[in-house]
């Protein structure tokens, strides 16, 4: 039979997601199971965000806006930029798509550190175009590498700070003469999904950057600090220009009604922010502690989750652990064979992981 699509897509091995609890405790007959693998909030959505949802339930008969008017409002004064600089996404997921239909042709390329976000290469990939990976330096990406590898091929460069899976982070001021040195025809993608978790201050946002490159996208999403991954919705700043483009390819109603009610009051919530970062970082400091106390090497990281090497291999710790009612995530797909990533949970998840790694290393 023909062929009914391109090799790009046929290449393609879909993206592995998450164990569900549910579904775990069904195959396994067991119960009060645990999931630390999707770097999600343990403490759930923002209080704020439920309340903004149930507000906008009678409206779920008319489209959403379109135009996101409110919730780019809120961002535009928060972030100090204007609302033309602004997108909203299905999640930041949709951005980097949005981003590669946009400005990568088939047959061009893109350049990612490697191992980073499997998002980033798929959807290159999906759309007929090649991505070059430059392997990480020490675990942290490799700027100058990447710079290197640029050719006149090269029309996107995805870059994740903090990066996933390695939880490692590159500082403001040396993105700065990274940026001065990327052709002007080459879109950078900065995902900062998990920037608002990294304590080392010299670790900073660089949206205020969109102002002066504007060939720069930055991504942010609500699914991590905010409590909303299942509502999927995220954003990306911009300049006015890179971000018409995207507009023009955008589905117009991308972003639902109830994921912009919630997004904007959660903008808000700053208790729920506060306790999320004080969960996570006496969570990460009770898994260093116990991992240290193991032997077990681990990477700093400047996020909610930590990458870690396990003797027994990531493929078959993650099968070992799920029978002890702990979801966790192998780093075999991300070309770490030898390592697991988990997320903080709340302070017993956390014991449980502790004890169940215990039992199956045969601590």
């Amino acid at each position: 039979m023909e062929k009914l699509t391109h090799e790009g897509i046929e290449g393609l091995v879909p993206y592995p997601p998450g164990k569900p609890i549910e579904e775990l405790e069904r195959e396994l007959g067991i119960k009060g199971s645990i999931k630390l693998a999707s770097n999600e909030n343990p403490l759930g959505p923002s209080p704020k965000a439920l309340e903004a949802i149930k507000a906008k339930l009678s409206t779920l008969n008319r489209y959403p806006d379109g135009s996101g008017y409110y919730l780019k409002a809120r961002l535009s004064e928060m972030l100090n930029v204007y609302p033309a600089q602004i997108i909203l996404g299905n999640g930041s997921n949709e951005i980097i798509e949005l981003a590669v239909r946009t400005f990568l042709l088939p047959g061009q390329e893109a350049i990612q550190p490697f191992p980073t976000f499997l998002v980033y290469e798929k959807v290159v990939a999906a759309q007929g175009g090649r991505t070059l990976s430059v392997p990480l330096k020490g675990f942290s990406v490799d700027l100058n590498g990447i710079l290197d590898a640029i050719t006149e091929k090269t029309k996107l460069i995805f870059l994740a700070n903090p990066n996933n899976p390695t939880g490692s982070a590159f500082y403001l001021e040396d993105l700065k003469p990274f940026l001065e040195n990327i052709p002007s025809n080459t879109v950078i993608l900065l995902d900062e999904a998990y920037i608002e978790f990294a304590t080392d201050p010299a670790v900073a946002s660089a949206i205020e950057l969109a102002n002066i490159y504007p060939n720069l996208i930055v991504l942010r999403t609500f699914s991590k600090l905010y409590g909303l991954a299942g509502l999927r919705i995220g954003y990306g700043v911009s300049s006015p220009m890179l971000v018409d483009y995207m507009n023009r390819v955008r589905q117009p109603f991308n972003a639902n009604t109830l994921a912009q009610a919630a997004a904007l009051a959660a903008l808000d919530d700053h208790e729920f922010v506060s306790r999320t970062l004080k969960l996570t970082k006496e969570g990460l400091k009770y898994i260093k502690d116990e991992l240290d106390k193991m032997a077990i090497e681990h990477h700093p990281t400047q996020t909610n989750f930590f990458l870690i090497k396990t003797p027994l291999g990531g493929g078959k710790t993650y099968e070992r652990m799920l029978r002890k009612g702990v979801i966790i995530r192998s780093m075999e797909s991300f070309g770490l064979p030898d390592f697991i990533r988990i997320n903080v949970g709340l302070p017993e998840e956390n014991q449980k992981f502790i004890q169940a790694f215990k039992e199956v290393l045969g601590l």
